[in-house]
């Protein structure tokens, strides 16, 4: 049994991936849903929609988010009459924002929701949220504090970085589907997909309860880089790696996971910095990490299922004190 840390297009391409090749009941995916967001009288839970979407293969393969032969009516319609636009929602996808808002408006939880809607798309591994809890991240940047989605879609990334905040997180209880994977007897490895370490994978683990369990579980953590030759495969985790001092190279993301992970699967590119990984405790395997087609996608998927296999009886280390948890990740005091 896998589970697998995932947000973003990234952590979809790969979570497909392992779907594609895993049963059903031997696979969990688990979302950040620290950028959900309320907008327009909706609630909105990006990373859980491109991950399900994905996992469906209904989504946009030109984007690697939102629907396939999305239509734009209602966004049209709403600029006509001077709405906000600057978060787009395809008519198809709105039907998920519409659905999901009226059920957690009437007292069910995220994760039943969800998991009705990956039963609905003929998905068949679990797909859980972090929490049932409110976790929003916040980006402290040079212009202020930020939400996320301000950040990220209505400022394209723009703003400066200074740290990232899990607000919520502290509070936070484990989602029931979470609980049980990390519980689960047969448990193999926990797998943390290329996603951006900060936005995507830094609120999963500031669940204080997520981390206790990944250290006292003593199974493999394989991470695999979204960083290849010195940028990032998609999105701003570049960006962020240089505002917070960061290298901005798979070293880097080995830094950034020192002491959670003992297995760091790099890209070909990276191949001279395999033996700084190696340094660093971390195993560094060196593999073609790009995931153009359904195939790349397997293919990560099953180098990972070979090196849980391998690594078994390995025991993860515990995280010495004095490694950053993600949520205290900063730019230096002189930057």
């Amino acid at each position: 049994m896998f589970l697998a840390l995932a947000g973003g297009v990234g952590g979809a391409k790969l979570a497909t991936g392992l779907a594609n090749i895993l049963p059903g009941a031997d696979l969990t995916v688990v979302v950040n849903t620290g950028d959900d967001f309320e907008h327009l009288g909706l609630h909105i839970s990006p990373d859980i929609d491109t991950v399900m979407y994905n996992l469906a293969g209904i989504h946009n393969r030109a984007t690697g988010w939102g629907v396939q032969g999305e239509t734009w009516h209602f966004m049209r319609a709403l600029k006509a009459l001077g709405g906000e636009t600057w978060f787009q929602l395809g008519d198809r996808d709105l039907a998920t924002h519409v659905e999901r808002t009226r059920r957690l408006k009437s007292g069910e939880s995220l994760s039943a929701i969800t998991s009705d809607f990956c039963r609905a798309l003929g998905i068949p591994c679990s797909v859980v949220p972090m929490s049932d809890d409110r976790v929003r991240t916040i980006v402290h940047t040079d212009r202020g504090a930020l939400a996320f989605q301000d950040y990220f879609v209505r400022l394209r990334c723009e703003p400066r970085v200074l740290r990232i905040e899990c607000e919520g997180a502290e509070r936070a209880r484990m989602s029931a589907g979470l609980e049980a994977a990390l519980n689960h007897t047969r448990l193999q490895a926990v797998v943390i997909c290329p996603s951006n370490p900060f936005l995507s994978v830094a609120p999963i683990l500031a669940i204080s309860a997520v981390r206790a369990s990944l250290r006292s579980r003593g199974v493999p953590v394989i991470a695999v880089s979204p960083i290849v030759g010195g940028q990032a495969v998609k999105g701003p985790a570049g960006k962020i790696l240089k505002e917070l001092g960061q290298e901005v190279s798979c070293i880097g993301i080995a830094r950034y996971y020192q002491g959670m992970i003992d297995t760091l699967v790099i890209d070909d590119a990276d191949r001279s910095l395999a033996p700084s990984i190696d340094a660093l405790g971390i195993e560094p395997v060196i593999t073609d990490t790009i995931m153009r087609e359904t195939s790349d996608k397997e293919r990560l998927a099953k180098l990972i299922m070979a090196l849980a296999s391998k690594k078994s009886s390995a025991v993860t280390p515990e995280c010495p004190g004095t490694t950053p948890t993600p949520q205290d990740w900063r730019a230096p005091r002189d930057s």
